[in-house]
């Protein structure tokens, strides 16, 4: 009898985590977004990155003033912008990266 017990329990198991495969998403190749989008995103990411005071202020409303496809350690877009109402020479152009298919990565002011 507990050897059936521990057969339907396990039955149970496995047939209940089977539901939560969908049909609906893809493990396979993506599909890469377009420069157009790729500015919005990151022009959305530095805005948001300046509300929650991680830049200062003026970044919010600073447009991306170039997006190229690079290959640093993997294909990933890298968006510049430049922002005139920063003091620190070194700190006027921040780097935003995006995966090929939108994904942030990451944001830094040297661009590698």
């Amino acid at each position: 009898m507990r050897r059936f017990i521990l057969y339907l329990l396990s039955a149970l198991v496995f047939s209940v985590t089977s539901a939560y495969a969908g049909g609906n998403h893809s493990h396979g190749p993506f599909e890469p977004i377009e420069k157009e989008q790729v500015l919005t995103y990151a022009s959305d990411i530095v805005a948001a990155i300046a509300e929650q005071g991680e830049l200062d202020a003026s970044w919010a409303d600073v447009k991306p003033t170039e997006a190229i496809n690079k290959n640093l350690s993997g294909p990933k877009w890298v968006i510049s912008f430049n922002n005139s109402k920063v003091a620190d020479q070194e700190k006027k152009t921040l780097y935003v990266f995006l995966s090929l298919d939108g994904q942030y990565l990451g944001a830094n002011f040297s661009g590698n």
